[in-house]
């Protein structure tokens, strides 16, 4: 299946390392590889915990496909990051979607269900539905 097809999907974390790890981890494990466009979107542009409006605007630049963008974030900061950008209305790509998720499940999930070449709102209800993955 062609990425051309395939809804995009940035991870915003306070840390860049993190939001790297993540993307590749859920690459990784859902055997999507490189045909699920996935950027992280981590720190600061000066290397500091944070989050950064433009590394969120860019990663999400380049993960537009056309068949729309999720955004999954870590904790607080980075929500509220990207509602701004959202209500801006001309920062991020038409047809991005924050989705409320847990960040490495929620990613996991993301991954694989874009891979089959699922719209935007199936990639978002996948993401989603892993806040009930139990443990025990």
């Amino acid at each position: 299946m062609s990425d051309e097809k395939l809804v995009g999907i940035v991870l915003v974390s306070h840390s860049a390392a993190v939001a790297a790890s993540v993307a590749e981890l859920a690459q990784g494990l859902s055997g999507a590889g490189a045909s699920v466009p996935v950027a992280p979107a981590g720190g600061t542009e000066s290397g500091e915990f944070g989050t950064s409006a433009e590394l969120i605007a860019a990663a999400a630049a380049t993960v537009d496909r056309g068949a729309g963008v999720a955004v999954l974030t870590d904790l607080g900061s980075a929500v509220l990051t990207v509602k701004a950008l959202l209500a801006e209305g001309d920062e991020l790509p038409e047809n991005t979607r924050l989705v409320d998720a847990p960040f490495l499940e929620g990613a996991v999930a993301a991954v694989v269900t874009a891979s089959t070449g699922a719209d935007l709102a199936a990639v978002a209800a996948a993401a989603s539905e892993a806040y009930g993955y139990r443990k025990v």
